[in-house]
């Protein structure tokens, strides 16, 4: 891959078939729906039939992309956190994770993991101007959280407190490869005084308007999107304790308190907790 084919639109770019993966689909759609250009035709015509079936999709995935900046500002600027560890960090966009928290704190490293080659690709492009030994990333499987802490230790110090990221990757994990086992897993691994970040699409919440948008998205990707309760994204927090506001809805998270109800409904939760 060359630095013209990283700079190229996607439309523009002859993709090798390895990498068109249901993953790497919805890792596009994703950019479309944030105004990026990297993404093709097949994946405008998902996301916008998403849309269509629920238009609060676009306030939502904007939403994520606050809670992620904002949970790294207040890590990085207020509790002191030096390490991160972004897992399905997708396509880079604005406010990614390492200029978030290099922002506030310059010798904070970040990990990125992902396997889809086309973000990798991007990414490799973005961290050129960054130091090595301060932000790398990581072809690993969010399924494989063993090869994920071994590839990581290289830059991260797991005797010392890591924040771990999921924003928006664990609905990619169906329930047959157990999600919780793997947070658990990570949550083991990591250090007290580390923290747990988690966006996840909720299924409690318009349920039928944001069923039918998934349907549609799976179907034209294959994917496997998996929506979850309020009660099954909070187990994945067992065993840390919250940051207020707890567990809510993505647009009402802030760090310390919620933000006032204005009545928005937007079908996805977040919440930030530590590992005592």
């Amino acid at each position: 891959m060359t630095e013209d084919w990283l700079k190229a639109p996607a439309e523009d770019i002859a993709v090798p078939a390895a990498i068109d993966t249901s993953v790497a689909h919805q890792a596009r759609i994703y950019d479309y729906w944030l105004g990026g250009k990297d993404n093709f035709a097949a994946d405008r015509e998902a996301a916008e039939q998403a849309v269509a079936a629920y238009p609060p999709i676009l306030r939502g995935v904007r939403a994520q992309r606050a809670f992620l900046a904002r949970t790294v500002r207040y890590l990085a600027a207020e509790a002191g956190i030096r390490q991160f560890l972004d897992i399905g960090t997708g396509i880079p966009t604005a406010n990614n994770t390492h200029e978030v928290a290099q922002a506030a704190a310059p010798d904070a490293r970040v990990v990125y993991v992902d396997n889809d080659p086309m973000v990798l690709a991007y990414a490799r492009a973005l961290l050129t101007s960054v130091p090595e030994d301060v932000t790398t990333y990581l072809d690993a499987d969010a399924r494989e959280p063993g090869e994920i802490l071994a590839g990581s230790a290289g830059l991260l110090d797991f005797s010392r407190p890591i924040a771990v990221l999921l924003v928006g990757i664990l609905q990619l994990i169906p329930d047959s490869d157990d999600p919780h086992a793997i947070v658990a897993r990570l949550i083991d691994a990591a250090p007290p005084g580390s923290w747990f970040a988690i966006y996840h699409p909720a299924s409690d919440i318009d349920q039928d308007q944001v069923a039918e948008a998934v349907r549609r998205v799976n179907a034209r990707t294959a994917g496997t999107t998996t929506l979850r309760t309020h009660a099954e994204i909070a187990k994945f927090f067992d065993g840390l304790q919250w940051l207020e506001p707890g567990l809510v809805q993505v647009q009402r998270w802030q760090p310390g308190s919620a933000a006032p109800d204005d009545g928005e409904q937007i079908a996805a939760y977040a919440g930030l907790a530590r590992k005592p």
